[in-house]
């Protein structure tokens, strides 16, 4: 049965949208992509410098100061064993794509949920937007970005940045909003000011809850790398998909091991930092 209404040409429009970013801010993405591309590839190098196995023990001291001894050992392990299966350098590609991509949705992520922890009316705006961004399939990011950005390791970064940004953001607002009342009329009756009562005593106490978000950023930004790699960016889930295409199960096995690995590696090494700021906190 036909429709008795007009069909609306969304997809059309968007396409036109879509042009007309593109070319009216064409410089902008390519400065966007030219900065995306010297970060991830100074990680790279700088990651690369260093000997695989004294980077695997740096790594694995790093785990034993944040969090225990059992974890910094499997770090240890963990490293070592992706370096003997001969992943040593795709894994450096993916961490330092996810580090990039966690460190963007840090650095936009938090003051947006700060923002949203002090103002409804931005908190309003900002949860439907959230929605949006979680719902979405994340292949649908691809195609904008493989417009704006080409293909590359840039549009794995800005897939895994929207894809991975909305936790932050939300557990800040929450971690924020979650503060004793209490507390904070102490902070007021003392004369604080606004900045001082957020600084001082909000975000301390939230932190934890803070953390807890960037752990499931990091994770989200993690699950996006198979996904990414079909775009072109280099790394782990470059070797899975190219397994997955030509039906290699033992490869993808492995480079599926190595990014499991180094996905509990940073789960664990989080977690416990989360946990260190509430004892320092409480302390």
């Amino acid at each position: 049965m036909d429709n008795l209404l007009p069909r609306i040409p969304l997809a059309s429009w968007i396409d036109q949208f879509v042009d007309w970013l593109v070319i009216t801010f064409g410089g902008v993405f390519d400065g966007i992509t030219l900065l995306l591309e010297g970060i991830v590839e100074g990680i790279v190098s700088g990651l690369g410098f260093i000997p695989s196995i004294i980077l695997a023990f740096l790594f694995g001291a790093l785990a034993w100061f944040i969090s225990t001894k059992r974890i910094a050992v499997f770090t240890l392990v963990g490293l070592l064993l992706i370096d003997y299966l001969g992943y040593w350098s795709p894994m450096l590609q993916m961490l330092a794509l996810v580090l990039t991509s966690v460190a963007i949705s840090i650095v936009i992520g938090i003051p947006i949920g700060i923002w949203s922890s002090q103002n409804d009316t931005a908190r309003k705006i900002v949860t439907p937007i959230l929605d949006f961004m979680q719902t979405m399939p994340a292949f649908v990011y691809l195609l904008p970005a493989i417009f704006f950005f080409n293909i590359g390791v840039v549009p794995g970064v800005v897939a895994s940045v929207i894809f991975s940004m909305p936790p932050t953001i939300r557990l800040t607002t929450l971690g924020i909003r979650q503060v004793p009342e209490d507390l904070i009329e102490a902070t007021e009756a003392f004369g604080s000011t606004t900045w001082q009562k957020l600084v001082k005593v909000e975000i301390p106490l939230a932190m934890p809850t803070i953390m807890a978000g960037i752990n499931q950023s990091i994770m989200l930004a993690l699950s996006m790398v198979v996904i990414a790699s079909m775009v072109g960016a280099p790394g782990l889930g470059e070797e899975v998909y190219r397994a997955v295409t030509q039906l290699k199960t033992g490869v993808g096995v492995e480079a599926g091991l190595a990014i499991v690995i180094v996905a509990i590696i940073l789960d664990r090494i989080t977690q416990h930092a989360g946990k260190k700021k509430q004892g320092g906190i409480v302390s």
